[in-house]
């Protein structure tokens, strides 16, 4: 059985990385990528590892302690054979250290698209501008690097109406809200007004999943009508108690911006709306909890072309 290893940071995994591991992956039996971990490197290496994992199914891939001085070739050799617990018979790079590299391994060294004719991509040119290099991402690592903007606000004020208007300015993909959903169905149910807390953790939680899913297929952009935040202040509007269970789940999360939609608009009844007497009171909660929480937001006011005319103005200065 022939065995073939690569090893490199893979900081983040783009297409050239998996040019590089197909390669790799059809000259030999089985194929070890090594991942090669860093204190201070984000994307961490873990992270890295599961995302080529998922890539790369048939491949094993092996995180390790980056140690040895980066330029010798020997001390990584001799790592190398340590953490695989065997030599190689070949390894495959695209750099200039595989031939002394491959020289102290005792095995054979496959040359891959040096030039980087066939993937012109780089780590380092998609961690400093990842929006720029989409095209050599795949939908995993696109998940993390999209850019995220929540649209939030009490009802009747437009959210869902803005999140497709922006999904469709930026031709992206955007997140229902959930809880809509979840709710209508409740009210058909023996127990339509009586909510629990754990309802509110199902909530967010499937929020989460199904963003984080939507997130893949993004356009560098992801629109969130709502997000776990939102279902906190929800929970505190009709159990009249804050959720540590929600708020935690909501503490993780990280977007771009939020997008607060005013409530100068009128009130629009669609048969399960109950709100209407408490949407100033709900939009000030949803201000002062974003200012508490140190959260980017933009108060989007005035008829809908205006207020699509300021997100768009907002959302173009951090597309970059």
């Amino acid at each position: 059985m022939s065995r073939g290893v690569i090893i490199g940071k893979f900081y983040p995994p783009h297409r050239g990385h998996k040019y590089l591991i197909e390669t790799g992956r059809a000259q030999v039996d089985q194929l070890t990528v090594i991942v090669c971990r860093k204190d201070g490197q984000i994307p961490n290496a873990d992270l890295r590892a599961t995302w080529l994992q998922e890539i790369h199914p048939d491949v094993e891939v092996l995180v390790i302690e980056d140690i040895p001085p980066e330029d010798d070739s020997q001390a990584w050799a001799e790592y190398t054979i340590q953490s695989l617990g065997y030599v190689p018979e070949v390894v495959f790079t695209s750099e200039d250290y595989g031939d002394p590299y491959a020289y102290y391994l005792g095995c054979h060294h496959v040359l891959v698209d040096k030039a980087r004719q066939v993937v012109p991509c780089s780590g380092t040119a998609i961690r400093h501008s990842p929006l720029s290099c989409w095209d050599f991402l795949e939908p995993c690592v696109r998940a993390y690097y999209a850019r995220r903007i929540c649209v939030i606000g009490a009802e009747s004020s437009g959210t869902t109406t803005m999140a497709q208007a922006l999904a469709q300015h930026y031709q992206t993909v955007w997140v229902p809200e959930y809880g809509r959903e979840y709710s209508e169905k409740k009210l058909q149910g023996p127990d339509a007004d009586l909510w629990t807390s754990s309802e509110f953790v199902q909530i967010a939680t499937e929020q989460c999943r199904q963003e984080d899913e939507a997130a893949r297929y993004a356009n560098r952009l992801l629109i969130c009508d709502t997000d776990a935040f939102a279902t906190s202040i929800w929970h505190l509007r009709y159990l009249n108690a804050r959720s540590p269970e929600v708020e935690t789940i909501a503490a993780i999360r990280h977007y771009d911006l939020y997008l607060l939609t005013d409530v100068d608009i009128p009130f629009v009844q669609d048969g399960t709306r109950d709100g209407e007497h408490i949407r100033h009171w709900m939009h000030n909660v949803f201000e002062t909890e974003l200012k508490a929480l140190g959260q980017p937001y933009v108060i989007l006011s005035g008829s809908h072309q205006q207020r699509l005319e300021t997100a768009i103005k907002v959302i173009e200065s951090i597309l970059v």
